[in-house]
């Protein structure tokens, strides 16, 4: 029996990077060796074990084969004989496919030593392709390391994966997974641009893809193609260090210009009800968790009026304060005006001002939370009016604000944004 570390606890250390986890792969071992030790299993698909101590992955060596379509159609063989070479065979990069032996001596058959020299991404072998998850593991990558290049022939042998439908047997589980860590890298964009330049975008988030190339005006938008400002928008909440919630809501706010019909281009009027829809179809079918559905939802269909709060009446400033059901839920609101923020950054023509609305509705919340609906309910004599007395009574404490902070509220007559 012999142990060796792999993956990604290898490259790392070989960069210089912090190492989270270690791998291991046994050679020359059973699962009832490992089992005799102290070891627990915990694969479901092929023989992976906790060490007893460490609760560190130990996996049998083991091969694989393709069986069928998709990332989990394989049939694994994993027995003492299987050697450290036919197992590293299997992995996806070169530089993932590097084990360190318990002396620290370096086993590399692949290559992959010098591929991170060079810092390029090349497949292992052919058997890349029988597994469509590994493009979605290399544009994931390119957002962690955004100095590495994507081999030639590794990029054909993607577009080829593409070109036989093998993205199309993904399950949304799977891509959520991968899509959520992408983001969660400091690079996200570099993780779009690999899928648009593969063609498993168009396949994988159609909504998104379509994005690109659609203009917008350039007073607002210097970079004009919408696609490029989303994927602005999402490496501006990664410098920001936003939480993947945020991160989200970014990759989704604008989704409703690609159904702006051409002959009003470059405008997008109403969008905002457009890309709510979107994102919640979107993020509904990657089975998205629900704290990312619903702030992408929210920020798509509420950023366009949350830019415009130092024009707003203050009856319209409750009025979305209530629809965001920020009363209830002031972080959810609060994260939403941060994807916003990033909205507004995430554009061309160099640095942008402070994002002045922040300030202004996170005052108009405190004033509206400060207002005690219970003593109004228990002074009012008709039940029936209590809603509106409450409202009323929150609209007063923000047009007092706006007035107390120097800047006086819109007059009554300027029409609502909602």
């Amino acid at each position: 029996m012999q142990c060796y570390v792999v993956g990604g606890a290898v490259r790392d250390a070989l960069l210089g990077l912090p190492v989270k986890d270690r791998d291991w792969v046994v050679v020359g071992s059973s699962p009832e060796d490992m089992l005799a030790q102290g070891f627990r299993p915990v694969g479901k698909d092929f023989p992976v074990f906790l060490h007893p101590q460490t609760q560190e992955e130990y996996a049998l060596a083991r091969t694989e084969r393709k069986s069928g379509n998709g990332y989990t159609g394989f049939v694994c063989y994993a027995a003492p004989e299987v050697t450290l070479e036919e197992d590293l065979l299997r992995r996806d990069l070169t530089i993932n496919a590097i084990a360190r032996d318990e002396d620290g001596r370096l086993i590399d058959p692949h290559g992959g030593v010098q591929d991170l020299e060079a810092r390029i991404f090349r497949h292992v072998s052919p058997a890349f392709a029988e597994d469509p998850l590994r493009i979605l593991r290399v544009a994931r990558f390119a957002a962690r390391f955004a100095d590495f290049s994507i081999a030639p022939e590794t990029l054909a042998l993607m577009r080829r994966m593409v070109e036989a439908g093998e993205v199309d047997h993904l399950v949304a589980e799977r891509v959520w997974q991968e899509f959520a860590r992408g983001l969660m890298e400091d690079t996200p964009s570099r993780m779009i641009r690999v899928l648009r330049e593969c063609g498993a975008l168009a396949h994988i988030l159609p909504e998104l893809e379509h994005l690109f190339g659609v203009p917008q005006m350039a007073s607002h938008h210097p970079e004009i193609d919408t696609g490029e400002h989303v994927l602005m928008v999402i490496d501006y909440a990664a410098a920001t260090h936003q939480p993947l919630a945020v991160r989200w809501a970014c990759l989704m706010h604008d989704l409703g210009k690609a159904d702006t019909p051409a002959g009003i281009l470059p405008h997008h009027y109403r969008h905002e009800d457009a890309s709510a829809r979107r994102a919640r179809e979107v993020s509904t079918r990657l089975k998205a968790p629900s704290e990312c559905r619903d702030l992408a939802e929210m920020v798509a269909r509420e950023h366009g009026v949350f830019g415009e709060a130092p024009v707003l009446r203050p009856e319209t400033m409750v009025k979305v304060l209530e629809r965001c059901d920020a009363l209830r839920r002031p972080e959810r609101f609060i994260l939403a005006l941060e994807a916003t923020a990033c909205d507004h950054h995430g554009r061309g023509g160099g640095p942008r001002p402070e994002w002045a609305p922040r300030a202004l509705w996170l005052s108009a919340l405190a004033a509206v939370r400060g207002i005690d609906a219970g003593a109004i309910a228990r002074s009012c004599s008709d039940k029936a009016r209590i809603p509106q007395a409450v409202h009323e009574a929150r609209v007063a404490a923000v047009r007092a604000l706006r007035l107390r902070d120097g800047a006086p509220a819109p007059d009554a007559g300027t029409p609502p944004r909602t």
